[in-house]
């Protein structure tokens, strides 16, 4: 297993389709192996690679296919779901293969309290061999990651960090006192020069696919408190999300020549209108962006 705290940057990596709607392997063969270049850990079928329109056979065939690559970076697997029993299952088999470690999401719409929270993870920790992340997304769970939660199993075994992305430094305070030992990772591309300040370990991030290498050296920017301009870094990240993530994304890796088309799987669809010249007036900001006097 590789080293985990090498790596601050980890890129939620989409999952390229084709017209038809398959998994498109030769485009995620290419966007694998430029995450590799960059030096960027891997998560795999986390809410930005559309995990939860794939359904269980072609989510082991593309965990399959990225653990068959022989790739220097680690690799993260995200896991989502509202069904106990059928998630242990899943972390099951995830223990059959070589991957290093987990994003266990606070279970979606049925928005559990702190004793839900709390059995919901032991359980799934309990099941792991691997370090855990645990990733608070309220806007797409209904509910937050309780802190009481977070405080009760920060000694687990496989309590290895958090995954924030509230959008507020109030909060990330919060789970930083909550779990003082925790790596705590930003969850947004445009808060990290935000959480920097206050203790984060790292970004896990959706520009890193369109900006793998930028987004690397902007990670450790924000992490050593390096100038530079925020202010434009923060405008090319919302471009990312002017409609449901990840559709700009692959619209940009698609202009780009990265994946052959930008096609998602239902309910997302790349017909969204959007106007895509800010994808284009990011992707040229992002790639001069600097280190200057701009203070962090």
């Amino acid at each position: 297993m590789k080293d985990l705290s090498l790596f601050p940057l980890w890129t939620a990596l989409v999952t390229p389709m084709l017209e038809n709607g398959e998994v498109d392997y030769p485009s995620l063969q290419t966007l694998l192996d430029e995450q590799n270049k960059a030096g960027n850990g891997i998560l795999i079928l986390g809410s930005t690679g559309e995990s939860l329109n794939l359904d269980e056979n072609e989510k082991k065939e593309i965990l399959n296919f990225v653990c068959n690559q022989s790739l220097d970076v680690p690799l993260m697997a995200g896991v989502g779901g509202v069904n106990l029993k059928k998630t242990k299952e899943w972390i099951k088999h995830l223990e059959t293969l070589p991957l290093d470690c987990y994003l266990l999401v606070t279970p979606l719409y049925a928005k559990p309290g702190t004793i839900g929270q709390t059995h919901w993870f032991k359980s799934l920790m309990d099941m792991s061999t691997k370090p855990v992340i645990l990733y608070n997304v309220p806007s797409r769970t209904g509910t937050s990651l309780s802190l009481d939660t977070v405080a009760e199993l920060s000694s687990h075994p496989n309590f290895w960090g958090i995954k924030e992305a509230s959008g507020s430094v109030e909060e990330f305070k919060k789970y930083r006192e909550a779990a003082p030992n925790a790596k705590i990772y930003s969850g947004d591309d445009g808060m990290l020069p935000d959480f920097a300040p206050h203790g984060a370990y790292g970004l896990i991030s959706v520009a890193s696919n369109v900006w793998p290498f930028k987004t690397h050296q902007i990670t450790k920017w924000c992490l050593e408190k390096t100038p530079f301009d925020i202010k434009t870094w923060k405008e090319c990240c919302d471009t990312l999300f002017l409609v449901s993530n990840p559709i700009p994304a692959k619209a940009l890796l698609n202009l780009k020549g990265k994946i052959k088309f930008p096609h998602l799987r239902a309910p997302l669809s790349h017909l969204e209108s959007f106007d895509q010249s800010k994808l284009n007036w990011a992707h040229e900001k992002v790639s001069n962006l600097s280190t200057g006097e701009k203070e962090l």
